[in-house]
């Protein structure tokens, strides 16, 4: 099977954090759509149930999703996406801001802030639905998509 079509499916790459006792932590992530824009915005999150930031967001009911831009600090995604925060504080040395309640990376486009509405179980992930609860862009861009980290950034 040749997978690499998935690559020219479109989204982002996306920073995903929240709350870990007071600590912020997170993950990369690829999996984050907008589900409706009216009368409430939602998102849907997929995370893999083994990731750190899966059990944190479910305990706290709140996530916020960071795009990254084509110009963001590749090591934010290895960073996010390579190590659990079980172990580390992903964001030592990450320069972030607490927007409506929850980190979000000042390296990238801008952020959603969400609350848990509904989830959804599969074999491996965790579906979240999301309502918007707070929004915001920064001055970067254009935003990083999976399959531009592929080409550019991965060189792959």
């Amino acid at each position: 099977m040749d997978t690499s079509i998935l690559r020219k499916l479109s989204y982002g790459v996306y920073v995903i954090s929240t709350w870990d006792n007071g600590r912020p932590t997170g993950c990369t992530a690829n999996s984050v759509m907008q589900i409706t824009s009216s009368p409430k915005i939602t998102v849907a999150l997929s995370l893999n149930h083994q990731n750190y930031t899966t059990e944190c967001i479910k305990e706290t009911g709140v996530f916020a999703v960071s795009v990254l831009a084509e110009d963001s600090a590749p090591s934010l995604i290895g960073g996010f996406g390579f190590r659990s925060g079980r172990d580390v504080d992903k964001f030592d040395g990450v320069d972030y801001k607490v927007e409506d309640f929850l980190p979000v990376i000042s390296d990238s486009c801008g952020y959603l802030t969400c609350r848990v509405i509904n989830t959804m179980e599969t074999d491996t992930h965790t579906i979240f639905l999301g309502e918007v609860t707070g929004a915001g862009s920064f001055d970067k861009g254009p935003e990083m998509t999976y399959a531009y980290y592929h080409r550019v950034v991965k060189n792959s």
